[in-house]
């Protein structure tokens, strides 16, 4: 994320940023003012008074006007106090020459004659005897009851499993939670470790996992786990191709059948990711990300911000192609998505945008690229190469 803030910025001083590239600016002085201006600060930084004076000589006199201040001094007690404030004002400055220029600039906005609004709380949980309890449905307070355990729904929606007072909790039978398309919900499991399913995806965890000589999860779809620490009861998340075995750590796993690869991405901690097929196994230190096919496996470092996006309430794309994003939208907002023309598939993106608006404001903004067009009919959206 840094380093795409960086090349916009660069692009931005000398005045070479596509339409589109301005779209995503904009965006991102409007959702991530304070690591747009930490950016700044370190580009001054990092040339020291030469940086001030570019600042100085590009964006003078608005930012005089800003700042209401003196040239700065050359004093070494001055340079730092004072290349704040510049990269203070230049943000302000950014936001205000991109939305002064897009305003401008701006293309006729393409008109749906329909809209889909996007997900929400929405979730399943199937107890041990088979009964299935709708959780958006369910009221706050006691659920369920079940093997020693109270699970409670709590006042913010997240489903928490309690142990009954004198209760030995062995039974080793199962329960699931699910999300349909469209949906997520938020688990506290017996252990105390917590677990955020995002659309289309489940978990499935034996009554007595606190007890168990392994705390076992298996996982289909995506998933973002703050594991409870416990040494003596390793914590492994099981899917199609891979197991993860951690002892207490912040992680997120996508997993999803419609999905090539599986990645695992460490936030926190330490977790070892087996192939299940090759045996092959790696541990991933904080900011890597395995990637696990049915072949092999591969690791790197990335950004994390990108891997745990959907659970704090924004899509983020990094040089993605259009179906790979289509398909997760079409999971959060329960659509199909049908291409009138396959080449639309290959187009690429960058750009953050809110899970939380309506389909129809996400579509207009890779609308504003000019290289592809959307309709919304019924509930199927439908992709034009332009």
């Amino acid at each position: 994320m840094e380093d795409r803030i960086h090349y916009l910025l660069q692009q931005f001083t000398a005045k070479t940023l596509s339409q589109a590239e301005r779209e995503e600016l904009l965006v991102l002085v409007e959702n991530s003012t304070s690591l747009l201006s930490d950016e700044i600060i370190k580009m001054i930084i990092a040339e020291e008074e030469q940086a001030v004076n570019v600042v100085e000589e590009k964006w003078s006199p608005v930012l005089h006007k800003i700042l209401a201040v003196d040239k700065p001094r050359r004093s070494p007690k001055r340079i730092l106090m004072n290349s704040l404030k510049w990269a203070a004002a230049a943000v302000v400055f950014v936001a205000f020459s991109l939305t002064a220029y897009l305003s401008l600039h701006k293309k006729k906005e393409h008109v749906f004659t329909a809209d889909i609004a996007p997900g929400k709380n929405k979730a399943i949980l199937t107890l041990a005897n088979g009964r299935k309890i709708s959780l958006s449905d369910a009221m706050k307070g006691d659920v369920a009851k079940e093997a020693g355990f109270s699970i409670t729904k709590t006042n913010d929606g997240q489903l928490v499993y309690k142990i009954a007072e004198s209760e030995n909790v062995n039974d080793d039978r199962l329960n699931t939670i699910s999300t349909p398309n469209g949906g997520e919900w938020q688990i506290r499991l017996p252990d105390g470790s917590t677990v955020w399913l995002n659309a289309a995806s489940s978990i499935q965890y034996a009554l007595n996992i606190c007890t168990a000589r392994q705390r076992v999860v298996k996982l289909d779809g995506e998933a973002y786990f703050e594991v409870a620490k416990n040494a003596t009861h390793p914590f492994i998340v099981e899917t199609a191709k891979q197991a993860v075995e951690v002892l207490g750590t912040h992680f997120n796993i996508n997993s999803y059948n419609d999905e090539k690869v599986t990645k695992t991405t460490l936030l926190e901690g330490s977790v070892r990711v087996t192939h299940k097929n090759t045996n092959e196994s790696e541990v991933l230190k904080p900011g890597e990300q395995s990637f696990v096919t049915l072949s092999g496996m591969d690791v790197k470092e990335v950004d994390v911000d990108e891997a745990i996006a959907w659970k704090k309430g924004y899509f983020m794309f990094n040089n993605e192609k259009q179906e790979s994003i289509l398909r997760k939208l079409a999971r959060w907002y329960n659509v199909e998505i049908e291409y009138a023309d396959p080449a639309a598939k290959d187009v690429m993106y960058y750009g953050t945008v809110s899970r939380f608006e309506k389909i129809s404001k996400v579509l207009r903004k890779f609308e504003q690229t000019g290289e592809v067009r959307f309709d919304i009919k019924d509930n199927k959206v439908i992709v034009y190469k332009e």
